[in-house]
């Protein structure tokens, strides 16, 4: 039987024309998605003391026990708005292919602002760290992804070490980031929609990845590899957040892979870890490939 057939073809026919405009509601997904194959899921483990320190884990199956990668999933929402029960389309995709997937909620404005997202985020990689026995997680292969503003938060994670480093860890337990479509560049202060978000920081290169690298914030130590995946159609974050990124950190000799996909925007690159939109772009083929070792391009 088909996936198609399994999740009824209507079903599919109607969800598929929200999702590709990008405003059909992310939970939807796992209305379709109702079979738990291919993995085991772990719901809300708490991280840190806040309501929203809680996350999910998502692991194979089947397959080796032990040694296994793993990727810390951080999404989008413009820093306002998330949820990580609306990702397990990402979690399911990745942990069937054999890597331990975990997303964490973290906390939002305007209860916080920015730094408090990189933060949790340092906190949920601690927490990673000292609970990968428990999951069969080889703690040297740790990946940080993110999409949008969780792209934004994973690579001031890993360029900024000031986060792991109050989170009792080093650089090294990053052992690479992949972005897809993150607003690396862009000037917090200069929007209204995210300059309230960004209002506390004292020099804001400090919450620009980009800015970050160039100001030799890393002292000369070595970056993880970098995989920055970008859609040519996004309108929402634009590609050259993405290129500026990627020749920032090339400068500095790290380990860059820029790839673009002709014809996808800012959610279609997204939505394409769901099984039947998957030909919209080999995002998971890519992200896989990082995660198992290969940034190079």
């Amino acid at each position: 039987m088909t996936f198609i057939n399994k999740i009824g073809l209507w079903s599919l026919l109607l969800l598929v024309p929200a999702v590709a405009a990008g405003c059909a509601p992310l939970q939807a997904l796992d209305t379709v998605l109702a079979s738990e194959d291919g993995f085991i899921a772990t719901r809300d483990v708490p991280y840190g003391a806040d309501t929203r320190h809680r996350l999910d884990i998502y692991q194979p199956s089947s397959g080796a026990k032990t040694g296994r990668p793993a990727v810390l999933f951080f999404y989008g929402g413009s820093w306002r708005s998330g949820d990580r029960t609306h990702y397990r389309f990402v979690g399911q995709a990745l942990a069937q292919r054999g890597i331990v997937t975990v997303i964490p909620d973290y906390r939002l404005y305007p209860d916080v602002r920015f730094p408090a997202f990189v933060e949790d985020a340092a906190a949920a990689l601690a927490w990673l760290h000292a609970n990968a026995d428990d999951y069969g997680i080889d703690p040297a292969k740790v990946t940080v992804v993110g999409h949008s503003a969780g792209a934004h938060t994973a690579a001031t994670l890993a360029i900024d070490d000031r986060f792991v480093r109050t989170a009792g860890l080093r650089r090294e337990h990053i052992a690479g980031v992949i972005g897809l479509a993150g607003p690396y560049g862009f000037d917090p202060l200069a929007y209204r929609s995210t300059r309230p978000i960004f209002a506390e920081v004292d020099d804001v290169n400090t919450a620009r990845p980009v800015a970050l690298v160039t100001s030799g914030v890393t002292n000369g130590s070595a970056l993880p590899p970098f995989t920055l995946l970008h859609g040519a159609d996004d309108t929402t974050v634009m590609l050259r957040n993405s290129e500026q990124l990627a020749d920032a950190l090339r400068a500095t000799g790290t380990n860059v892979r820029l790839k673009v996909y002709d014809g996808v925007g800012h959610y279609r690159i997204l939505l394409a870890f769901f099984p039947p939109l998957a030909d919209w772009a080999p995002v998971i083929e890519d992200v896989v490939v990082a995660v198992n070792g290969d940034a190079s391009g």
